[in-house]
Order: structure tokens, then C-alpha cells, then sequence
């Protein structure tokens, strides 16, 4: 089967794209408003972008409701900061309570029942139940698509990690300690705990032979 995109309603080319680009990590963004409210939102379309320096990336998308832009990007727009808290098992009930669309003045810390914790160079608060947090200095917005369900792409430099110190083993992060969950298509998510290894081939027996 093929399908031209063009063809279909954005919602249901949405749902093919979040049913084939599978398991996404999920984003729980903290930010503020220029009045000080706070926000916390999940987003799926999220990944890391550099090393040196460190960069994240996640995507707000525009509302299919009212085409307006999530409190989220324009909180970020305004005071150029926010916070990637990741997400464990155990809060994945209250990301979802944020999940849902409310008034920008509503605090999403109250709603869910998270705890907020002062971060240490940006104003948004982290979440204290998060075991993993990234505090981000806004680096770009790229707006792909002002269009209902289109895109805004989020770069933040990430200034300090916040690292549960259970998380260790040695040097390396435990992904059983961290217990993070993806999203796959509609509303089944999917855990981490089904693992296994696979070490990349030594450099020499990848790419192209090189003719003597």
C-alpha cells in the first residue's frame, strides 16, 4: 500500500506517523509564563541533537482544535528557558494528567500533584519526582508549519543535568533503575524493560572495501 499524505486529513497522517515512528522518548517539559505561572507538558517528538555542546530537541505541535501554538513554546519564546524532566513508570499517571488541554493559567505542578524544585541556572522549577532532569537555555525555534497539527522544532543547550544518584553504575546510567517508558501510536505506551546488546562491528568491517 501506498499513501499519498496529501490526500488525507492531518489527524489521520498524524496517527500513521505516531503509529510507525516508534517507541518515542517523551519530553515532560517545565517552563513559565512572563507571569510566573508555571507549565508542565509531555511531548513525544523529542530526542537529543548534539554532544558538544549538549542540545536537545522536542517538538510542540499546533493545535488541530483552534490552530493556536502550546503554552509551552510560548512560554519558551518569551523567556528563552525551560526543563526536560524525564519521565519513569512511576509518574507516568500524573505526565498523562498533563497531557490534557487547560487554560494557560492553570498550574499544571497543582493539577498533576508533582513537586516543583528550584532549578539552579534557569527559572523554571524541575520535578522533584523526575530521577532525570536537564535544564535548557533556548538556542532556536524553527516553525516548519503554522498549520493545524504542523510543528515547531525546539533546540535548548542543556546547562545541567539533575541525575538521581541510584541511576549509576559506575560511569554509565542503569536503564532498569530508570524504569523510562516510550510512546508508541494512540494511547499504548510501551516500557524498557525487554533488553538486550548488540556492540557495533569493528571499524574495519564497516563501509566500503577500498579497491587495492
Amino acid at each position: 500500500m501506498t499513501i499519498l499524505p496529501s490526500g488525507h486529513a492531518p489527524r489521520d497522517v498524524y496517527r500513521l506517523m505516531t503509529a510507525m515512528i516508534v517507541p518515542r522518548p517523551i519530553a515532560f517539559v517545565s517552563s513559565l509564563s512572563r507571569e510566573g505561572i508555571r507549565n508542565l507538558a509531555p511531548f513525544s517528538f523529542f530526542t537529543a541533537v548534539s554532544a558538544n555542546p549538549p542540545v536537545v530537541c522536542f517538538s510542540p505541535m499546533i493545535r488541530g482544535a483552534d490552530g493556536s501554538k502550546k503554552d509551552t513554546l510560548l512560554n519558551i519564546e518569551a523567556t528563552g528557558e525551560f526543563v526536560v524532566n524525564i519521565v519513569s513508570e512511576g509518574i507516568a499517571r500524573q505526565m498523562n494528567e498533563c497531557s490534557a488541554e487547560v487554560p494557560p493559567d492553570v498550574d499544571e505542578f497543582a493539577l498533576s500533584g508533582l513537586t516543583p524544585v528550584p532549578s539552579e541556572t534557569v527559572a523554571p522549577p524541575r520535578v522533584l519526582e523526575s530521577k532525570a532532569c536537564m535544564e535548557c537555555r533556548l538556542l532556536q525555534v524553527v516553525h516548519v508549519s503554522a498549520l493545524p497539527l504542523g510543528g515547531s522544532l525546539v533546540l535548548g543547550e542543556v546547562l545541567l543535568f539533575h541525575i538521581d544518584d541510584g541511576l549509576f553504575e559506575g560511569d554509565t546510567l542503569n536503564p532498569g533503575a530508570l524504569r523510562a517508558f516510550g510512546r508508541m501510536g494512540g494511547s499504548t505506551y510501551v516500557r524498557t524493560t525487554d533488553r538486550f546488546e548488540m556492540p557495533r562491528p569493528p571499524q574495519g568491517e564497516r563501509g566500503l572495501k577500498r579497491r587495492e
